[in-house]
């Protein structure tokens, strides 16, 4: 059935049969709508559902539906009321929302609850006008079972996609920029995160209190905090990611905001355990990675660390090998040698001192960087390592790259 703009779009969304394809022609249908049979509402190149500036803008309440082709705009701002572009109730199983242009000062997709979700190849833009933290996400999913995210461009939002208390859900080749965290887990098990790419975020990838997820082919690209942030994550895999350009700049605009100043951390791990951490490129950051509160029991092997101010940042009481195997990670600042040509070097790497130890604990010690005493100490430790604190030690560091199609195979 084709709608025409000035048809009463509800009226005829209540009276088509169950598995109906409403077809919108080009132009403005007024909404809000509400979707209660499952039908697919396709628009046509130029077809427009334009909200009343309150509220929700199109609500799925049936199983099945799908909803494709439009642009979906003039929702209301309210976070707290859960105002969104389309919220889809726990009722609505298997929802299709599809190469939409959504526009939402609040939440774009919001999904509850509703099981085996599909959200792929829209386009789903904040309003850059409001702070950041009073715009809402641009796909939120709250208690999931089995959705596919896949394909969109999001930006301008407060978060690209949220997931919250969901399991066995898909995050896949989305493409998220200018805005705070591009992907932001909470409380959400055996997820995978695969093949995203994120730009210019203040985090590009935060993964908080889960466990089980698989982090892989992933892409942060200038984000300034952190590139992928570890905050109680286990049992995970991060392997085959590549994080560049992580740089704290004081006063730069993300999203709409300024930032007070970027940690510029390519990896950030807290009080993480029993995690992989394989294959990975952390390259041209302020930091390569940091590690700190216990986050001592992962296994990171087959990384390229490549021209990070700091390589490796780590304060602790207990020595961390960074090998396994016979095999390590490969350092761009590794000045040892390789005389077997095995590709391993003889020696092992150490990315850390005593004197980092103290400029990390005291920052005013900076100013003795170039003192006789600082390296009378660096000598001593390069040549008696027995005064090394705790720290960093791989014992077999690569002499080049590994590829990552060595990590993803």
């Amino acid at each position: 059935m084709r709608v025409a703009p000035g048809e009463p779009l509800q009226r005829i969304l209540d009276r088509v049969p169950p598995g109906a394809t409403v077809r919108l022609a080009p132009g403005v249908h007024r909404g809000p709508v509400v979707v209660a049979r499952p039908l697919a509402l396709v628009g046509e190149p130029g077809a427009v559902i334009e909200g009343d500036g309150r509220g929700v803008v199109v609500r799925v309440r049936a199983a099945d539906v799908r909803i494709a082709g439009l642009t979906i705009r003039g929702g209301g701002g309210d976070l707290t009321a859960l105002d969104a572009a389309v919220f889809v109730e726990r009722s609505a199983a298997r929802v299709r929302i599809e190469g939409n242009r959504i526009e939402s000062p609040a939440f774009g997709v919001w999904l509850d609850q509703a099981p085996h979700a599909v959200v792929r190849g829209n386009r789903i833009h904040g309003d850059p006008r409001r702070r950041s933290q009073d715009r809402g996400n641009g796909v939120h999913l709250y208690y999931l079972e089995g959705a596919l995210i896949e394909g969109n461009e999001i930006w301008e939002t407060r978060d690209g996609i949220y997931i919250d208390n969901s399991r066995r859900c898909v995050l896949r080749g989305n493409r998220i920029h200018d805005l705070r965290f591009g992907v932001h887990y909470m409380y959400s098990h055996d997820n995978r995160v695969e093949g995203n790419r994120t730009t210019r975020t203040r985090t590009g990838y935060a993964l908080m209190q889960s466990r089980g997820l698989t982090v892989v082919g992933n892409r942060s690209e200038g984000d300034h905090n952190y590139g992928i942030l570890l905050n109680y994550i286990t049992y995970s895999r991060i392997v085959g990611n590549v994080v560049r350009g992580v740089r704290g700049q004081r006063g730069h605009a993300t999203g709409g905001a300024a930032v007070a100043g970027g940690e510029g951390k390519a990896l950030f791990v807290y009080n993480s355990e029993y995690n992989e951490i394989r294959g990975n490129l952390f390259a041209d950051s302020d930091i390569g990675v940091h590690l700190t509160a216990g986050s001592e029991d992962n296994v990171i092997v087959g990384n390229a660390f490549v021209a990070n101010r700091i390589q490796v940042k780590y304060v602790a009481s207990r020595q961390q090998e960074w090998s396994r195997d016979g095999r390590g990670n490969y350092w761009s600042d590794y000045l040892g040698w390789d005389l077997d040509g095995d590709g391993i070097g003889d020696r092992p790497y150490w990315p850390n001192d005593a004197v980092d130890l103290l400029l990390w604990r005291y920052p005013l010690a900076r100013l003795l960087m170039h003192s006789p005493a600082v390296r009378t100490l660096r000598w001593a430790q390069e040549h008696f390592p027995v005064l090394r604190p705790p720290g960093v030690r791989d014992s077999h560091p690569l002499m080049r790259p590994p590829p990552l199609s060595e990590a993803l195979s």
